[in-house]
């Protein structure tokens, strides 16, 4: 069993962090004292739509293209403990020989990566608060090693939340500098595979921006990045009907602004299967307003309310619109800005549109 201690000095030290890839540095080190791991792989996670986006750390695990494999089986074929089931499950997290009563070769991702690696097995756990997913972490034992035990996994699940709470702290505004890139969308093109195959100038602009991290060569000239790669794959996965939702993430550039990346799946004649197009953009004031009001962890009514707050109706007008009374509004509001660190309605809509 884990002292309770050790157990606080990881998130310590991940309130310490100042991003999420000094957090996944500081969890990852300071985890692997406790219950050792021979290589990990942490990714920051879009919280509506649970793919994995930037920042990613890989450690002492193959190369970006079995990084790429690694999330082409995970969103098309069938595996044992995908993330989009962790996210929902009671226990977010499991480990696969546990999971195939020490059988792993039932998971594709297991026959197809991991046995011909030398992976013993693998730990996997979603970062989730409030049922929103903000990150994901595998950690890998290698031949040789032990398996995950119930211990270890009651260890990570006590991570989940706190780990997750920071990360969406993240999320919030903060000053944002050097180049925006353009108002016009970027296109990228992929083949069914997963590779870029066609691009133009605004998507080379917009990848020149982006943060470092895992990414595969392509014959386009500039690498691309492996959330990208995963986005496009997600569009192919809802296409083929093992996935619901969008094939959406949001990201930060390395200069601080926020961008859009969403992929859509092609037809092509007689209706076969064509190229997937992903658009790269500045992410709009709504959808900033949305990551901002969960990086605070505002409830959606406190949400509703600041909107209103943001169009400029006043309070009556505000309880009216939602029919409650002023008084609940004010509670709301009140709670609103004690999550926010702000004392006015002017600060409200200056923090929630900080980037407009």
């Amino acid at each position: 069993m884990t002292h309770p201690h050790r157990h606080a000095e990881i998130v310590s030290a991940a309130e310490r962090a100042g991003d999420a890839l000094e957090l996944f540095t500081r969890a990852s080190t300071r985890l692997r004292r406790l219950m050792p791991f021979d290589a990990a792989v942490w990714s920051a996670t879009d919280p509506e739509t649970g793919l994995v986006t930037a920042p990613m750390l890989v450690e002492n695990l193959g190369t970006a293209e079995d990084c790429a494999a690694y999330w082409e089986s995970e969103l098309l074929e069938e595996n044992v403990l995908p993330f989009r089931d962790l996210v929902r499950a009671a226990v977010p997290v499991a480990g696969l020989r546990a999971a195939t009563g020490d059988l792993p070769a039932r998971s594709a991702r297991f026959r197809r990566l991991f046995g011909g690696q030398g992976v013993h097995d693998e730990l996997r756990a979603v970062l989730r608060i409030g049922g929103r997913p903000w990150g994901s972490v595998s950690l890998f034992r290698m031949r040789g090693g032990p398996a995950f035990g119930p211990d270890e996994v009651a260890l990570v699940a006590g991570l989940s939340g706190p780990l997750a709470d920071r990360l969406r702290r993240f999320a919030g505004p903060r000053e944002s500098d050097g180049e925006r890139g353009g108002s016009a969308p970027g296109l990228l093109l992929f083949d069914e595979h997963g590779e870029a195959t066609s691009i133009n100038e605004e998507a080379r602009r917009y990848l020149a921006l982006l943060p470092d991290g895992p990414s595969t060569p392509s014959a386009l000239g500039p690498r691309v990045p492996i959330w990208l790669i995963g986005t496009a794959l997600q569009a192919r996965a809802i296409a083929q009907g093992r996935d619901r939702g969008s094939a959406r993430i949001r990201l930060r550039t390395a200069g601080g602004w926020w961008l859009t990346c969403r992929a859509s799946c092609l037809t092509g004649p007689g209706g076969r299967p064509g190229p997937i197009v992903l658009v790269i953009e500045p992410a709009a004031p709504a959808d900033l307003a949305v990551m901002v009001a969960e990086a605070y962890g505002l409830t959606p009514r406190e949400f509703e309310v600041a909107q209103l707050v943001a169009r400029g109706l006043a309070t009556a007008e505000i309880a009216a619109a939602l029919f409650i009374s002023p008084h609940t509004v004010r509670g709301h509001l009140k709670a609103v800005f004690g999550k926010a660190g702000i004392s006015s309605r002017g600060e409200l809509v200056a923090r929630l549109f900080a980037e407009r």
